[in-house]
């Protein structure tokens, strides 16, 4: 088990569940705050629109390759060195970003920001599963979610000011302290454990030959997707990079099932609710991330609102997940997991149907009452789904979960950012699209502000479809996992009876939505 076994102390739970939360608010307030500031940027580096969302696309590439080798090491050396190599990493290379002198320089200091990142979020979560009991892992993670709430919020806001006040730079410069506070205080409260390696006889070693083929098979597949509409979908570049991506992927799938310590254990999804879970995960990424992406081509594309009105009105989104989300760890704490992430898909496809009928002129309760909506299935959804698949993954495994879990997450996000700009360039030109999203467009043509109505009202619709695969497979929670009953008894109220001392691939103990009990 990544940190050992859980602290006695209550107040040592809470200083280590608040560091990690400090962490997950900054690394999500420098994702957003970087989007406010790419006019700016682009601007003052005297680049091209294009280089500008690269510095986007950077960080989530390799953030996303390395979480699956970052939970690796995590198992094999324990979580805390990891984290803070990871935090370290972090720390630098966004200092760095707030002094590049080039699109090439940022973008480069970007990489190394996402790398970083990888490693201190593939090794929190287990983290946060080692430190709190079964009956109150919920809670906790309810807890650490609202960071990433709180970073979404405070992002938009505090970008716009410093940008405007101090200039681009001042974005990065931001998050700096804010990440020195969490590596040190990291240091201080987060226990050493001993290493999964000899507690568990986790092979140790990296797979690069996994990583590797993962790595350009994912750029292939987001290169495709996004350039397919510019360069022809039935063109043989494109083609060819759907080909080769598929190939890789192939490769990759081939390569892991052959390894003893793979860096994607795919044997994990034997686990009825691991793979699952996955599947409610890729299809609520999917399904979800582009939303204040689409929002933002409609509002201030369309509508024409400022950015801060802009911002002002998707409010809605945030506001309710913070002060909901804890309360939705306890409620699967208490009535089980796979209800609320049931429940929570239904919320979001009759929201996102809704936001897919918006019309050419503002109607605020159009668009705040499906927001409202979407953000009490998000408190009620995500919690409750890291729950169960975290549950449902032996402890001497739960960096490689995690690193599975949020790796499908990532390419998710990638995959529903990709869709949403590609349903936007259906009806209108990529340049037009890129330059509406940075908010340099000026105002459309009425023809094209119609195209544009009609393309986001259409991205929300599809994006309908995935909350649906979300649903279905969220039904795979509801039957308990056969493997777990067969080694423990499920405990009342939901909650399974705790593991004993970690033994060479345990079968963990489930609960009444069939996770199992981690770290209790």
């Amino acid at each position: 088990m990544i940190g050992g076994p859980p602290p006695a102390d209550p107040r040592r739970r809470w200083a280590i569940l608040s560091v990690l939360t400090l962490v997950a608010f900054v690394t999500n307030l420098d994702a957003t705050i970087v989007v406010i500031a790419l006019p700016k940027l682009t601007e003052g580096l005297h680049t091209s629109v294009t280089v500008g969302l690269w510095t986007l696309t950077a960080y989530i590439i390799t953030s996303t390759v390395l979480l699956l080798p970052a939970g690796r090491w995590a198992d094999v050396i324990g979580g805390k060195p990891v984290f803070l190599l990871g935090m370290a990493i972090f720390t630098v290379a966004t200092v760095l970003c707030g002094v590049a002198g080039s699109g090439a320089e940022l973008i480069g200091a970007r990489l190394v920001q996402g790398a970083g990142g990888a490693l201190a979020l593939a090794t929190a979560t287990p983290l946060i599963v080692a430190t709190f009991p079964s009956n109150k892992l919920g809670m906790a993670i309810g807890v650490n979610s609202t960071a990433w709430v709180m970073g979404s919020i405070i992002g938009p806001i505090v970008g716009g000011a410093l940008v405007e006040s101090l200039g681009w730079r001042s974005v990065f410069f931001v998050g700096a302290p804010f990440a020195i506070v969490g590596t040190v205080g990291g240091a201080l409260v987060l226990p050493a454990g001993r290493r999964a390696a000899e507690q568990a006889g986790v092979q140790a070693g990296i797979d690069w030959g996994g990583t590797l083929s993962f790595a350009v098979g994912l750029v292939l597949l987001l290169l495709g997707l996004s350039e397919g509409q510019a360069w022809g979908w039935r063109s043989p570049v494109i083609v060819t990079v759907f080909v080769l991506a598929g190939v890789l992927f192939a490769v990759f799938a081939l390569w892991e099932l052959r390894q003893r310590a793979p860096a994607f254990d795919l044997r994990l999804l034997a686990r009825r609710h691991f793979r699952w879970g996955l599947a409610v995960d890729a299809s609520y990424s999917i399904g979800f991330f582009a939303t204040t992406f689409l929002l933002t081509f409609y509002l201030q594309g369309a509508l024409h609102l400022s950015a801060l009105d802009a911002g002002l009105v998707m409010i809605p989104l945030s506001v309710p997940q913070l002060l909901l989300a804890p309360l939705g760890g306890t409620l699967a704490d208490r009535f089980g997991s796979a209800r609320l992430v049931t429940a929570g898909a239904i919320l979001l496809m009759v929201s996102a149907f809704l936001l897919g009928q918006e019309g050419p002129h503002l109607d605020v309760p159009r668009v705040v009452l499906p927001l409202v909506v979407m953000s009490v299935a998000n408190s009620i959804l995500w919690p409750a789904l890291l729950k169960a698949v975290m549950s449902s993954v032996p402890a001497s495994r739960s960096g490689v979960g995690a690193g599975l879990f949020y790796t499908v997450r990532n390419v998710g996000m990638s995959l529903s950012l990709t869709l949403a700009l590609v349903a936007a360039e259906a009806s209108l030109p990529k340049a037009t699209a890129s330059r509406i999203f940075l908010g340099t467009a000026g105002v459309l043509s009425p023809t094209a502000r119609h195209a544009l109505v009609n393309s986001t009202d259409a991205g929300f619709t599809l994006f309908v479809a995935f909350y649906g695969l979300a649903l279905l497979a969220s039904i795979g929670l509801l039957r308990r996992d056969p493997e777990a009953t067969a080694a423990t008894p499920a405990a009342a109220g939901g909650v399974g009876e705790p593991l004993p001392a970690p033994t060479p691939s345990p079968v963990p103990a489930t609960g009444e939505d069939g996770g199992a009990t981690v770290g209790a």
